[in-house]
């Protein structure tokens, strides 16, 4: 039996409102948080990295102003406090955006009547995300009386509800936090959800912090986590399965460790990717990694490997005014 896959990324979250790069970038320009020094920073990253450059400017100038913070040494105070100013912003960004999708109405996520959105979701044996907004957390499974109860059917491996939380359906939790890695299992009986990035409602149980991956070294913010250590894990055993077939929805390719995982299932045995993003297959060409040279991992390198892709919107897939194209998109799971 083929082994189905699901990868999204931010593209996936834009068919409901989410926001894109550029868009968080115009957000957090913004932000009460963000003073004229942040708004410089921000700008000299713009189509260079964009928010996520501008994050890791500002935590290795934050390191190298303290580079000894438990030592005892003198902290650079404003240097430590724009970057916890940059950091609120982007919680606010994602508070905004979670708000959104929490009031949305479950109705609207499973709009398209004709080709439930939900069911489509259910056909995969795994679901993997970048994304650290709570829009499938909110709605996936929710209000759709023909499928069994949702909260029986799916979960995040390797993490429980905190303390404080009370014990309801995924939907209602506020805050997660990773579980003792002695615990982290998966359940035949479900189909597991993996946040490979973290959550923007993921507490580190060390120190308390929000469990984030932005910026560009997220190998290294990954490796410091052992949650999201195994959720990589969990990716890479995935991807190399006999007979997997990835279906990849608004991912830019524009991550190295993620790439680096495809590029080697593909290499190593049977993987096949379908793509749906607005530029279809020349999403692999536009990604920033595609110009790179040397030992990047350029997707341009799995275009051997796609086996179809789509340019429309969910919306347009699954809305029932285009069956053509939603026959090719299900031929995935033929």
């Amino acid at each position: 039996m083929p082994n189905f896959i699901l990868l999204t990324g931010a593209g996936f979250s834009r068919n409901w409102g989410g926001w894109l790069a550029d868009e968080a970038f115009e957000y957090l320009l913004g932000h009460p948080k963000i003073d004229d020094g942040l708004r410089q920073l921000l700008w000299r990253h713009k189509g260079k990295g964009g928010f996520e450059a501008a994050v890791d400017e500002q935590r290795t100038e934050t390191i190298r102003a303290n580079p000894y913070p438990m030592m005892g040494v003198s902290s650079n105070v404003p240097m430590l406090g724009h970057s916890q100013q940059l950091d609120e912003a982007i919680q606010g960004m994602f508070a905004d955006m979670n708000k959104a999708f929490f009031e949305m109405h479950a109705m609207k996520f499973d709009e398209f009547p004709n080709y439930p959105m939900m069911h489509f979701l259910a056909g995969f044996d795994a679901i993997f995300t970048l994304n650290l907004d709570l829009l499938m957390e909110y709605h996936y499974r929710a209000g759709d009386p023909s499928l069994p109860p949702w909260h029986k059917r799916w979960h995040m491996p390797g993490m429980e509800r905190t303390a404080e939380a009370p014990d309801t359906a995924i939907r209602y939790v506020e805050q997660w936090r990773p579980m003792n890695s002695s615990k982290f299992a998966l359940d035949k009986n479900r189909q597991p959800y993996f946040k490979l990035h973290g959550s923007s409602n993921w507490i580190d149980t060390v120190n308390g912090q929000p469990m984030l991956v932005i910026g560009g070294k997220k190998a290294t913010e990954i490796g410091r986590h052992k949650i999201l250590t195994w959720n990589y894990q969990q990716f890479e055993a995935c991807l190399s399965k006999p007979d997997t077939r990835l279906m990849v929805i608004g991912y830019s390719f524009g991550d190295e460790h993620i790439n680096t995982a495809l590029i080697d299932a593909a290499r190593g045995g049977s993987l096949r990717l379908f793509i749906i993003d607005p530029c279809g297959v020349d999403v692999l060409e536009r990604s920033p990694l595609a110009a790179s040279t040397g030992t990047l991992p350029d997707p341009k390198q799995l275009q051997g490997y796609v086996v179809g892709a789509s340019r429309r919107l969910l919306s347009q897939i699954f809305g029932g005014g285009d069956p053509v194209e939603h026959a090719k998109v299900m031929r995935f799971f033929a």
